[in-house]
């Protein structure tokens, strides 16, 4: 017995009522944040690839 499409479109129905005028709001951070998240690896993979050939010397 699993949550069934009835039961998820009542809880996201529950987080509207809930959460609605706030929800663009945390929406944008958390893009915000995926953003930064994604730079801060693509740094560090930058940053090793940079690193490895004067490794291999």
């Amino acid at each position: 017995m699993g949550i069934g499409t009835m039961e998820l479109m009542i809880v996201a129905g529950v987080i509207l009522l809930l959460f609605g005028n706030r929800l663009p709001k945390v929406m944008r951070s958390l893009g915000q944040g995926i953003v930064e998240f994604k730079r801060g690896v693509q740094g560090i993979e930058d940053e090793s690839v940079a690193d490895s050939p004067n490794d291999l010397k």
